[in-house]
C-alpha cells in the first residue's frame, strides 16, 4: 500500500468496494483472509480512502467486517443470497452514490498502489467517456475501474436486456469506455485472491 505525497483525496469520485462474494475457491470468507498480516478487505479500504474521501462497502454482511475498518465507511446493504455478480452490485451501488464519478474496486486486490489511483483520478474531468478502465493482455480489469454514474439508466437495461449472461466484458465494449494504459509496473496492482495458493504470492 503506497502512500500519496501532496494529495488531497478526491471529492468528485466516490470509491464502491465489493464486498458480497461467496469465495467458494477460497474456501472462507476472502475479506477476512490476511496478506502480510492484513486483512484484504481492510487493505483494500485503506488504498481507498487516500484516493476519495468517500468510501463505500456493499455487502450482505456489515456486521462481519465492521471490526476492521473505521466509523467513516459508509455501508451498503446487498440482498443476502442473490449473488448477481460484479456488475449488477455496480448497479446497486451506483443508486446510492451521489458525485460524477465511482471507483469500483474488488476486496481482494492486495497490491493496489494509491499513486496510481490518484494519477487516474486526475485525469478523469478531461473525458467525456462513459467509463475509464484498465486494459491489460486483451482485457479489461473492470473491478479496479472508473465509471460515470449517470450512466446507471444504460447499465440497468444491460442488465434487463442480458440477465444471468451480463458480463463487465460485454458491456465495455457497448459503451464508450476509455482504457487506461498499464505497463510492468502498474500491473501487480489486478493481481486479485481466489485461492488459498494466491495469498503466498509476494
Amino acid at each position: 500500500m503506497s502512500c500519496i505525497v501532496n494529495y488531497k483525496p478526491s471529492q468528485q469520485v466516490t470509491v464502491l468496494i465489493l464486498a458480497g462474494g461467496r469465495s467458494r475457491r477460497m474456501g472462507s470468507d476472502k475479506a477476512l483472509v490476511t496478506w502480510q498480516g492484513i486483512p484484504l478487505l481492510q487493505r483494500v479500504f485503506v488504498v481507498a480512502q487516500a484516493c476519495c474521501r468517500t468510501v463505500f462497502v456493499l455487502t450482505p454482511w456489515p456486521e462481519r467486517y465492521q471490526s476492521l475498518l473505521p466509523s467513516s465507511v459508509n455501508w451498503l446493504l446487498e440482498p443476502p443470497a442473490t449473488f448477481a455478480g460484479p456488475l449488477a452490485a455496480l448497479s446497486l451501488g451506483m443508486q446510492s452514490i451521489q458525485t460524477h464519478w465511482v471507483l469500483l474496486l474488488a476486496c481482494d486486490l492486495p497490491q493496489l498502489d494509491a499513486a496510481v489511483l490518484a494519477r487516474w483520478i486526475q485525469t478523469l474531468p478531461e473525458t467525456n467517456a462513459v467509463a475509464q478502465v484498465p486494459y491489460y493482455q486483451d482485457r479489461w480489469e473492470p473491478l479496479c475501474g472508473f465509471y460515470r454514474v449517470d450512466a446507471l439508466p444504460t447499465l440497468q437495461n444491460f442488465l434487463a436486456e442480458n440477465g444471468d449472461r451480463a458480463s463487465f466484458q460485454q458491456w465495455l465494449q457497448t459503451i464508450d469506455a476509455v482504457p487506461l494504459a498499464v505497463d510492468v509496473a502498474t500491473s501487480p496492482m489486478f493481481y486479485n485472491c481466489n485461492t488459498p495458493s494466491d495469498l503466498t504470492v509476494n
